[in-house]
């Protein structure tokens, strides 16, 4: 028990060493990973282009975006004949951990403080090979670069290893995050530069190492669309775009839908149609916002007006399946949850014989891991909230809420700094 929370009652069954160093890759792995990666992107047309990178030889580190699995294809042709282990989440390697230790990969929790994880890392670079990360730690929703925690520059700096940033283009429009079941014919574009030497990085700031960082992962799949001339012609293109897209801009209610080219609204029944080239087009009256991440953006600024006005709160039943160990999800049905800015996630249900709760408050939780329609469970959205030694997935009652959850998250994170930030300066 920890800050008033009660843990699930699990029978003591173990749970996921952190501990545990992950091993050097054999290079028959390395081969192996480099072989199925090149059968997986048969029949995509993709170019991978390195910047600064001639002769550069481990040990350094990849710092990645994230915007679908491919991601984790074209950058093992990058890395390849190196020994690469990369940060993964748990829940990738559902039944599969022998696999997870064979790579050589590094298992942590989405969206919590890992003293382990960092020591891993240390680890592997101490050993002279490639540490890979997403800083993002989730697929982008909208196309567009995802929250990305400061700690990222305290790690750079005390590693002082090279480092190359990876942008993949064309991944999301691809596999959209909101309807990644149904591919594109999308060219794809993946450049890895050499962002940061050990002797830039002894020169500056950890603020300025993740200012570099964050300008370096940043990208904007709609407008590289647009600038690209891509055209996406499936008929289904638009198929679960209001998973993003949630709230009308016309009569701002939270009930849109969508079908084939469209997406509209439910209650006063304004439709947009997504167009070949990714632009967003009214089929009557004024066209708010032509571009998907501008109305992905809006609807941020949207809650933020809502917690700032003290108006937000979110409280709902949820199916609660839980991951205490990286091989297992176990199903302890029923729990309730609700979210607010004085106590954060409060999730409580009952287990086994005994009560459980779980509390993160704004302040540990920087973000918030979400999935649209989950196929590791069963198919429906859901979010995860992690403690260190346990996740816990939530599928809501409630529609179309997971999307905003991130958002009210991540506010109120920013939030929860800034009041202790001004708490601190005032002592």
């Amino acid at each position: 028990m920890q800050n008033g929370n009660i843990e699930v009652n699990y029978k003591n069954k173990k749970r996921y060493n952190y501990a545990k160093r992950p091993i050097r890759q054999p290079m028959f792995i390395v081969w192996l990973i480099w072989f199925l990666s090149k059968m997986m992107l048969i029949g995509k047309k993709y170019k991978i282009e390195k910047i600064g990178m001639d002769g550069l030889k481990p040990p350094y580190m990849i710092l990645s975006a994230h915007q679908f699995f491919i991601d984790f294809e074209l950058t093992a042709l990058i890395t390849t004949p190196h020994r690469v282990n990369n940060v993964v989440a748990l829940d990738g390697f559902y039944r599969r951990p022998w696999l997870m230790e064979l790579i050589g990969a590094i298992g942590t929790r989405k969206y919590i403080t890992d003293l382990a994880l960092i020591k891993s890392i240390y680890h592997v670079l101490k050993k002279g090979d490639v540490l890979c990360m997403y800083p993002e730690a989730r697929y982008s929703p909208c196309g567009i670069t995802s929250y990305m925690p400061d700690s990222m520059g305290a790690l750079v700096k005390r590693a002082k290893v090279p480092v190359v940033t990876i942008v993949h283009h064309g991944n999301h429009l691809h596999s959209p995050f909101w309807n990644f079941r149904k591919k594109r014919k999308v060219p794809l574009h993946t450049v890895a530069t050499l962002s940061l030497t050990p002797e830039q990085i002894e020169k500056m700031s950890v603020a300025e190492i993740n200012e570099h960082i964050k300008k370096a992962l940043q990208y904007d799949e709609y407008q590289y669309q647009k600038e690209n001339n891509i055209l996406i012609t499936e008929p289904y293109r638009a198929e679960g775009l209001h998973k993003i897209l949630y709230q009308c801009p016309h009569c701002k209610k939270e009930t849109m839908a969508s079908e084939g080219t469209h997406i509209f609204c439910t209650s006063c029944g304004k439709k947009w149609e997504l167009c070949e080239n990714g632009e967003l087009k009214a089929t009557e009256g004024e066209t708010e916002f032509p571009h998907v991440p501008d109305w992905y953006l809006w609807e941020r600024e949207q809650v933020k007006a809502e917690i700032e006005r003290g108006e937000y709160s979110f409280a709902d039943d949820v199916d609660v399946y839980t991951q205490p160990r990286c091989w297992k999800f176990d199903h302890i049905g029923p729990g309730k949850i609700t979210h607010d800015e004085e106590n954060g996630f409060i999730l409580t249900g009952h287990y086994r014989g005994a009560d459980y709760r779980t509390q993160r408050l704004p302040i540990q939780n920087n973000s918030l891991h979400i999935e649209y329609d989950w196929v590791y469970v069963k198919p429906y959205d859901c979010f995860e909230i992690s403690v260190d030694n346990d996740s816990f997935y939530c599928y809501p009652t409630k529609q179309n809420v997971i999307t905003k959850l991130a958002f009210a998250t991540e506010i109120l994170y920013e939030r929860a700094v800034e009041k202790k930030n001004t708490a601190k300066t005032a002592k």
